[in-house]
């Protein structure tokens, strides 16, 4: 554990534990805030619902407050940089390359996708599909309710996928690239030492291979496109299916346009933690082999 504490107190990575412990920190408070007022709500007791007619301005109720904070936050920066040097290193040297070799905190949940994916795939379908469905959640997000209020019930949906694929998923791979990634970009647990001599033989083979199938053969491409195509319509269809049987509001609110927009997204985003898993768990490189693409 000792190699562990050495790197989560190197200067580079005080910012990202820190940062870390602050996302969680106000999700927790806003989780807490969300479960007060269902539980208000149930009991019947006064809540600060805007609906029921208690409302506060923006101004100048949150921006003095915003404001106070934005202060606090550079006043506190500020001090730190008095005590602390930065973390700056020699001139780069084109023939010394570091092991490991890691980009910017903000890009290692993409650095982590490409142990995962192909290239393309990692570093611009999935990073499209997000900036996509970010840009399309007013169009399909037909539920007014939790507009100026904290409420869990009423929105626990649109909650749950949305702290699922950021504080689990996005906030667990900048964590994987930071602390556990080692030399090599091998995985190192926290109680192992990151030895760069360290040799892991792993034996990664392809889902048509587990047929007795070559992967780049014609039918190998016809298995692994058929269990992408079966993926995605078995997502969409079986959950249409039983909330329109039982005859649930959302189906008739979204119209099934939104509804297979969302459904996509959902399961686009349930695609990341399946690989992650099939490959640590089975060793399975890809899915789907094609001479173009891989998946």
């Amino acid at each position: 554990m000792s190699n562990f504490f050495h790197i989560l107190f190197l200067k580079d990575n005080e910012v990202i534990a820190l940062f870390g412990i602050i996302v969680f920190f106000f999700a927790g408070v806003a989780f807490y805030e969300a479960f007060k007022y269902d539980r208000k709500k149930s009991k019947g007791l006064s809540t600060s619902d805007p609906s029921d007619g208690d409302q506060l301005l923006s101004w100048p109720y949150l921006a003095k407050k915003e404001f106070l904070v934005a202060i606090l936050l550079f006043a506190g920066l500020f001090f730190w940089s008095l005590f602390t040097d930065a973390p700056l290193e020699e001139i780069a040297n084109p023939a010394s390359t570091p092991n490991p070799s890691k980009a910017p905190w903000y890009f290692l949940g993409l650095q982590e996708m490409l142990v995962y994916f192909d290239p393309w795939i990692a570093g611009v379908l999935f990073p499209g599909i997000i900036v996509m469905g970010l840009a399309a959640i007013p169009y399909i997000d037909v539920n007014p309710k939790g507009n100026g209020y904290y409420t869990f019930k009423e929105r626990w949906f649109a909650i749950s996928v949305f702290s699922f694929g950021f504080l689990f998923m996005w906030t667990a791979l900048i964590a994987v690239g930071v602390f556990v990634r080692g030399p090599g970009w091998m995985w190192f647990w926290p109680w192992q030492t990151w030895n760069p001599h360290r040799i892991v033989a792993e034996t990664n083979i392809d889902l048509s291979v587990f047929f007795g199938v070559d992967s780049l053969s014609f039918m190998g491409s016809v298995i692994g496109g058929g269990v992408i195509l079966i993926y995605y319509v078995l997502g969409i269809a079986v959950p249409y299916a039983i909330m329109k049987q039982k005859k649930m509001e959302v189906i008739d609110k979204l119209g099934i346009e939104r509804y297979v927009t969302v459904a996509f997204l959902f399961w686009s985003m349930m695609g990341l933690p399946i690989k992650v898993f099939l490959r640590l768990v089975f060793h399975l490189k890809y899915v789907w082999v094609t001479p173009w693409f891989n998946i």
